[in-house]
């Protein structure tokens, strides 16, 4: 299915953004997200924490992973998982269809990584560490210098969801990344992307306000050998005006109200930020050549 012009235009893309993207695919995300039962069951469990499922009308859960092509019995690894929207959906699943779960985590055979890492990574497995609901959650050691992620060539999805700003702040972690997950997907496995979208303004530099444009996403995935199969509107939000004085972390779910490390301010007037809801964000589904 082919998006028009005026309708990427209605998104928040400019003319001239949808003429640099125009040779890329777009598809849009279905009307009936899935008929996959399980899938279903993952997301409308009444066991996932009650501020996950407020999020839900902004993220998407069940259109975003029918969309990047999840399938029961698949192996899908993610990366820098946070507090575990996505691990909530995607370990029940896994074990509810005979797939495998894989997160990468703070890289504990680094002899730099910190104590609040280590602890992090604890915290984070013995959160998820009930077999009966989540099956095996399996760690994976992820960081600047850590080694492959999974055996090559065994993973069916590799997914990062507003991560990939982050990785830009360290050199060379953002090619390292993406290699390392070609070299983990099998033929044909999929590179699941969602990221907060600049456009149509200029990506700032480094993305310091946790905006990236599509073209600087897309051009470091082709760069690590991945062909660019669709994108899709799904995590659009037009109202997005991506020009707030703390980033994208103005907006919820962050609702920063002043810098980084600084206390919050109790007189910053939330109104207007809390209006627009989350960001924009781009929605990416890139193979690897089979």
């Amino acid at each position: 299915m082919k998006t028009s012009t005026s309708a990427l235009v209605r998104f928040g893309l400019s003319i001239f953004a949808v003429a640099a993207l125009a040779s890329a695919p777009v598809a849009a995300a279905p009307a009936k997200p899935t008929k996959d039962a399980a899938l279903i069951e993952a997301v409308s469990r009444a066991s996932r924490p009650a501020q996950d499922v407020a999020r839900d009308g902004a993220r998407h859960p069940l259109e975003s992973l029918t969309f990047w092509g999840l399938k029961p019995g698949q192996t899908v690894l993610e990366i820098m998982p946070g507090a575990g929207y996505w691990t909530e959906i995607l370990a029940p699943y896994a074990k509810a269809t005979g797939g495998r779960y894989i997160v990468g985590l703070a890289d504990i055979s680094s002899p730099t990584v910190s104590e609040a890492a280590r602890k992090g990574r604890a915290d984070f497995l013995a959160k998820y560490a009930d077999t009966k609901l989540y099956g095996t959650v399996e760690p994976t050691n992820y960081g600047a210098t850590s080694g492959p992620l999974a055996p090559a060539g065994t993973v069916d999805m590799f997914l990062t969801t507003r991560n990939i700003h982050n990785l830009l702040w360290a050199p060379g972690r953002l090619d390292k990344t993406l290699n390392d997950a070609f070299v983990a997907l099998k033929p044909g496995g999929i590179l699941a992307i969602e990221e907060h979208r600049s456009d149509p303004r200029p990506m700032a530099p480094e993305a310091r306000d946790g905006y990236m444009s599509e073209a600087s996403v897309i051009d470091a995935a082709k760069k690590a050998g991945f062909v660019l199969e669709a994108r899709s509107e799904v995590n659009a939000n037009p109202k997005d005006t991506k020009d707030h004085p703390f980033g994208v972390w103005t907006l919820a779910p962050s609702r920063r109200s002043a810098p980084a490390g600084q206390p919050a301010n109790p007189a910053f007037d939330r109104v207007k930020y809390d209006a627009i809801g989350e960001s924009d964000r781009m929605t990416l589904r890139f193979r690897k050549p089979r």
